[in-house]
């Protein structure tokens, strides 16, 4: 017997079988990761939608607060019915660490605007807009985080004409209190 061609034999079928192997894995791991990311992509948008349903009802309210027999319970429905709470969850499950923690921060924010809305703040009241500007400046860090971690480009305010993300360099209340010296 020929133990040079039993040696070729074994060693090249080990080669092609541990290569097949290795192709199956990296094909998987490739899959898994594009299922990941289209997970991702997909809860960050939920995010910010829930988001940005909760303060549109937000407003709603502060516009005429006095309408609302409960404004603390409709402040808080407000935040529930718009599922703010379930995709939450889902972000802090498949989220980077980076969007995980802009978007709890963008929570936050939007919850100081809930309390304010529910102890009556109106739309021009100053407790709205001292609850609206860091609201709106938690939203561009989340969407920016998003955009860094999806396509890695960048985005200024410079892009919008705009000089800062949180829209006080727009608000005709701020720029009345500059004015005024306030």
């Amino acid at each position: 017997m020929d133990w040079g061609t039993l040696v070729a034999t074994v060693s090249g079928g080990s080669i092609a079988i541990s290569g097949t192997v290795l192709a199956d894995y990296l094909r998987n791991r490739h899959e898994d990761d594009r299922g990941l990311g289209a997970r991702r992509r997909a809860v960050y948008i939920e995010f910010i939608t829930a988001a940005g349903v909760c303060h549109a009802r937000l407003r709603q309210i502060a516009q005429a607060p006095g309408a609302e027999a409960d404004l603390d319970t409709a402040s808080r429905a407000a935040l529930s019915d718009a599922g703010i709470y379930e995709v939450r969850e889902r972000l802090f499950i498949d989220a980077t660490t980076a969007v995980a923690s802009a978007g709890q921060a963008m929570f936050e924010q939007l919850r100081a605007l809930q309390h304010a809305v529910a102890a009556g703040a109106s739309l021009t009241s100053s407790a709205f807009h001292d609850a609206y500007h860091p609201y709106i400046g938690t939203v561009w860090a989340y969407r920016l985080a998003v955009r860094n971690e999806l396509d890695g480009r960048s985005l200024s305010p410079e892009a919008f004409g705009w000089g800062e993300w949180d829209g006080k360099d727009r608000c005709p209340m701020c720029q009345g209190a500059v004015a005024t010296g306030v």
